[in-house]
């Protein structure tokens, strides 16, 4: 396994210029959003031809178009990078699971269904899979706020899938976030060939029974 210093990349000690880094807390610029956009895109495609080693900074400014610099303002490590893919692609999917609701009268089975067809999507991208799970696996305390984005989308979309008009009750909170470690963990041992879609699926049907709880 690659400790963790191996894996970051220190910023540039050149000074930010402020037409290209995006301000802290404050919503992007259209320009600003483009680059971002071709940042992710381009991290995305090098992923998903070689998983995680394949995405090297460097690489994806040439593919971005980006000054090396400018990559750096956006995502300070490739871990910051990779974590910022798996929340456009659990954006995706929430919006997907907008438009096209899962169907049936109980909530838990909508639940898992709508994860399995993540899962289904991931094993078409294997490689983008390995790469975003392993950032997060890899992820210390100055990627917490982004690791919390991709949990909070996380529980959007078992939110979505439950089909509830109101607030979740506090039991519900506790399922959502059961389930959220189940997905994850499932994720992980699929990844790792110690677990089939199959079994995948009983997994989150079983967790996802948690929500009938009384």
């Amino acid at each position: 396994m690659i400790s963790r210093s191996a894996l970051g990349a220190l910023l540039p000690t050149t000074t930010p210029d402020p037409a290209t880094t995006p301000p802290a807390g404050l919503p992007l610029t259209a320009r600003q959003a483009e680059r971002r956009l071709r940042i992710l895109r381009a991290a995305t495609a090098l992923a998903g031809r070689g998983g995680y080693e394949a995405v090297q900074m460097r690489e994806v400014a040439d593919g971005a178009q980006v000054a090396l610099g400018t990559l750096y303002r956006y995502f300070p490590s490739k871990v910051h990078l990779l974590v910022a893919v798996m929340q456009e692609q659990l954006q995706q999917l929430l919006e997907q699971v907008r438009r096209h609701p899962p169907a049936g009268e109980d909530p838990a089975l909508r639940v898992a269904e709508t994860l399995t067809r993540a899962f289904h999507a991931l094993q078409r991208e294997p490689l983008l899979a390995e790469a975003m799970v392993r950032a997060l696996s890899f992820a210390d305390r100055s990627v917490s706020a982004e690791v919390d984005r991709v949990s909070g989308l996380t529980a959007q979309i078992i939110l979505d899938a439950i089909g509830q008009a109101g607030p979740p009750s506090e039991q519900q909170r506790a399922a959502v976030r059961v389930i959220e470690h189940t997905w994850h963990s499932a994720l992980v041992s699929w990844l790792s060939g110690r677990a089939s879609i199959a079994e995948v699926r009983a997994d989150l049907r079983t967790a996802a029974r948690l929500l009938a709880l009384p």
